[in-house]
């Protein structure tokens, strides 16, 4: 795995393969279903309140904590190409999805390569400014998401 953070540019950049399928993958990252299965780091978990996987679509969920905290996020697609990439601003939110003014932004590109029956999933998130990316390095996102990652390729092996 790969997971580069450029504080200067504003941006991270992950790379991660994955022995299963392009299609599997794909439909691992776009269905809420599965998407609940891993994404966050254990003992979260990621719950869904909806989800329209198509351009101008978003997806409402919240991350819910061992104590109950919960802590919402609006993910608007912004492209989809589809099984091979799709585009997404990610920001924190309330429960109907209403975003406070000057919220911090994440831009998510993310990108699946098929390699004979294995997956490359390359995924570029750029900031707006210096604030957001130095507040999601503190925060812990490498971790996070490297956690997330690893749950996604134990549920690829048991799907």
């Amino acid at each position: 795995m790969i997971f580069e953070k450029d504080l200067a540019a504003k941006k991270i950049h992950v790379v991660r393969e994955f022995n299963a399928p392009v299609e599997k993958v794909w439909k691992a990252w776009t269905d809420p279903n599965l998407l609940e299965k891993w994404w966050g780091p254990k003992p979260w978990v990621a719950i869904t309140k909806s989800m329209n996987f198509t351009v101008g679509g978003a997806w409402l969920y919240y991350m819910m904590g061992p104590e109950g905290q919960k802590h919402w996020s609006h993910v608007k697609f912004t492209a989809i190409e589809n099984g091979t990439r799709f585009t997404a601003d990610t920001v924190f939110s309330d429960e109907n999805g209403t975003v406070a003014p000057g919220t911090p932004v994440g831009h998510w590109d993310t990108k699946f390569v098929a390699l004979d029956n294995k997956t490359k999933v390359v995924v570029d998130i750029s900031f707006d400014d210096d604030e957001t990316i130095k507040m999601m390095v503190e925060m812990g996102f490498e971790g996070g998401f490297t956690m997330g990652l690893n749950q996604l390729e134990e549920v690829l092996a048991s799907e």
